[in-house]
């Protein structure tokens, strides 16, 4: 039986939310092997002079525990 582990990550883009979650995806991806799915969980935004400066979106990224 597989048992899966859940992180939460922020990822943060000047560009939109898909990049920002793109961008937590690939960050994970360089310490946790077997990722299965992500679930985004919430966009925020910096406004700066009335306009986004930045993006950052929440997720949930799950993987399969290794077991020895």
């Amino acid at each position: 039986m597989a048992i899966v582990k859940i992180i939460e990550l922020v990822g943060s883009s000047t560009e939109g939310w898909q990049e920002a979650a793109e961008k937590a995806l690939t960050e994970a991806s360089k310490t946790v092997r077997n990722i299965v799915g992500m679930d985004v969980v919430g966009w925020t935004a910096k406004v700066e002079k009335n306009k986004i400066a930045s993006y950052k979106t929440n997720v949930k990224i799950a993987f399969v525990a290794e077991r020895p």
